[in-house]
């Protein structure tokens, strides 16, 4: 047998070296996924400004909002991973990024392993997560973006500085999830310093905390399914700057047979805002107030204006059918209703409709027609806008979407 040299010594290190890195570079393997939606539609509706006349526009989503992002998983062995995801939402008609968005709407970091899975950052909060889970009210789209009352209750849809640890039975029929965010003392105390002539600066307080700011919240959900039926629940509790308590739940279900999709849901939410006892307190409830009607009010959510009612539920019930393997069609009816204000002019109810029709022309690609319509009853105060002060208005939306 032939003896190894210095030099072939040394060759073999390095090839045992090489070896060893390949095998490990097999084991810990990376994914990274870009992908995207571009969604484009054109959107007719009634009752629009101070002369309530029609208005007929372009917009960058209409059954979803149009978004790209990075998807990033590396096998870490042992059927633990290592995640990362990034999100950025724009407006497919003009290009520009979704206007008072961060540049992300989602981004975090994870770890997921036999025990589940923890991610820190900005996320879905656990509202969203089970009604879309569980009892969404599109099968093949949990909502349509441009008329969606469901996220209207949903306390933002997306939290940031959150930790969340999500669970699930082997064969996934339990999923669950616990959340909790940092406040980072994202309070008024600063504005409070200047009464009263800080109430001026309560718009751009209000949008910053929207736009990615933080407030403390706790919650979780659960839902099981199984044989086509699905059943779930969710609750969270919103701290926000003011100081005041906002409480927040949810619980419907689903069920698919053949062709059809039957689901049904409640939401409920209640603020707690403290007495009036000093103009520190009645500020604080004011910018508290201020930033509940961003999440209630909006007209994509077919949002009506809350002025000072503490309370407002929703109930649902809808229903799809695939008429063939290209074609879907859905309807769904929403009641709202408004309660807790001190003068009654803001106690109400509100009617929500939609019809959508779906034609996929192949698994990436589909063009879509959507019917919605809103009636208000109840008191003066509750408009869909202070433009308009419509208390009706009925929308048409066609477009196309393209996921790539």
């Amino acid at each position: 047998m032939r003896l190894l040299t210095k030099k072939n010594t040394v060759l073999a290190a390095l090839a045992l070296c090489a070896t060893g890195a390949a095998m490990a570079q097999a084991a810990n393997t990376s994914k990274v996924e870009l992908w995207g939606i571009v969604d484009v539609a054109v959107r007719h509706t009634n009752n629009e400004g101070a002369a309530k006349t029609g208005l007929t526009k372009m917009i960058g989503g209409g059954m979803s909002q149009s978004r790209w992002g990075i998807n990033v998983e590396e096998d870490l062995g042992g059927g633990s991973k290592a995640l990362a995801f990034l999100e950025n939402r724009f407006d497919a008609d003009a290009g520009n990024s979704a206007i008072g968005a961060p540049f992300f709407q989602l981004s975090y970091l994870g770890l997921q392993g036999p025990y589940g899975r923890l991610t820190a950052g900005r996320q879905w909060n656990v509202l969203f997560d089970v009604v879309t889970s569980t009892y969404a009210s599109f099968p093949y789209s949990p909502y349509m973006e441009a008329y969606k009352p469901e996220l209207g209750l949903a306390m933002g849809a997306r939290t940031s500085n959150m930790l969340k640890y999500m669970f699930a039975t082997p064969d996934r029929s339990f999923v669950g999830g616990l959340q909790y965010s940092f406040d980072e003392n994202n309070d008024t105390k600063a504005l409070e310093a200047g009464l009263p002539g800080s109430a001026a600066q309560v718009p751009a307080f209000v949008a910053g905390t929207l736009n990615g700011g933080a407030w403390k919240t706790m919650g979780g959900y659960l839902r099981y399914a199984a044989s086509g039926a699905a059943v779930g629940g969710g609750y969270l509790r919103t701290t926000l700057p003011g100081g005041t308590d906002v409480d927040a739940w949810t619980l419907g279900g689903s069920y698919r047979t053949g062709p059809w999709y039957l689901s049904t849901g409640y939401a409920l939410n209640k603020a707690k805002f403290a007495t009036v006892t000093s103009p520190v307190v009645g500020f604080r409830n004011a910018v508290d107030g201020a930033l509940l009607g961003q999440f209630w009010s909006g007209q994509s959510n077919g949002g009506y204006q809350p002025g000072d009612a503490n309370k407002r539920q929703l109930f649902k019930i809808g229903v799809g059918y695939q008429v063939t393997s290209q074609l879907n069609l859905g309807a769904h009816y929403f009641r709202g209703k408004q309660t807790g204000s001190a003068t009654g002019t803001s106690n109400g109810n509100a009617n929500f409709y939609v019809a959508v029709a779906d034609y996929a022309f192949s698994k990436r690609t589909d063009a879509y027609f959507g019917v919605d319509h809103t009636s208000i009853s109840g008191g003066s105060a509750i408009v869909l806008d202070t433009a308009s002060k419509a208390r009706s208005r009925t929308g048409i939306t066609v477009g196309v979407r393209h996921r790539f």
